[in-house]
């Protein structure tokens, strides 16, 4: 794994795709950072982090999605090799908040977001983000959120984080063809709030600001999020069109 360790900047993903774009860098380069400015999450929100304090990582995939009907496997092994990283780690009642936040109880520890880009030989490139809250201890202004030390008491040597994860994704990766289903049912079954009923906003054009009641039943293979409403019907929606509230 070759390792790009910056003070501050203003996004590892971005930072990581203007490399690609010079340079044919070797599958699995890390980048990672201890102050990112204008850190992303989905749908353009800013991700926080105290510098020094926390994971903020940025990792090159290729040579894995061949279609962008198959992006969201991407996600799934991300995210699965995150839990099982914080697993290995003691971090208790883990789960994954659709489509990959990373959970621990009912407070979000960790978010992924993954930036595809189409070749022109019609290979994908895929930039995975990854902010993990760690050593951050202060969250008054974030009452959703948590950290590994708060969890489990103790501080973590956040500099060991990115080759354990990044082994797990490759391990995944390795295994994906014979093992896809199961991954995709780990995935199922580490679901936050799956089966449960609980309040959704709609953000549709159509229905903007709209809560409707319903059940997580799955998530498609493009991702969007499969949802039992109150006439019996499912639904599907991508990240843009619901918001789930907890």
């Amino acid at each position: 794994m070759k390792l790009i360790k910056l003070d501050a900047i203003d996004s590892t993903n971005d930072f990581l795709k203007a490399l690609t774009s010079k340079d044919e860098l070797d599958n699995f380069t890390v980048v990672t950072a201890e102050n990112q400015t204008k850190g992303k999450g989905q749908m353009g929100s800013n991700w926080q982090s105290e510098s020094g304090k926390n994971l903020i990582m940025s990792a090159l995939v290729k040579d894995f999605l061949y279609n962008n009907e198959h992006v969201f496997n991407l996600s799934v092994i991300t995210s699965l090799a995150v839990i099982e990283t914080l697993k290995a780690l003691d971090i208790p009642d883990l789960c994954i908040k659709w489509p990959n936040d990373i959970m621990s109880y009912n407070k979000k520890i960790g978010g992924i977001l993954i930036e595809n880009t189409l070749k022109s030989d019609g290979r994908i490139v895929s930039v995975v983000g990854i902010g993990l809250n760690v050593n951050q201890t202060n969250y008054a202004h974030l009452p959703n959120a948590s950290s590994l030390a708060v969890i489990a008491g103790s501080t973590f040597e956040k500099d060991k984080l990115p080759a354990l994860i990044i082994d797990k994704i490759k391990q995944k990766i390795e295994l994906w063809e014979t093992n896809s289903e199961l991954f995709w049912k780990e995935y199922f079954n580490t679901l936050f709030r799956k089966g449960i009923p609980m309040p959704f906003k709609n953000l549709n054009p159509q229905g903007s600001g709209q809560n409707f009641m319903g059940i997580i039943q799955g998530v498609s293979p493009t991702g969007k999020i499969q949802i039992l409403l109150e006439d019996d019907s499912v639904s599907e929606f991508d990240i843009k069109q619901v918001q789930m509230l907890y």
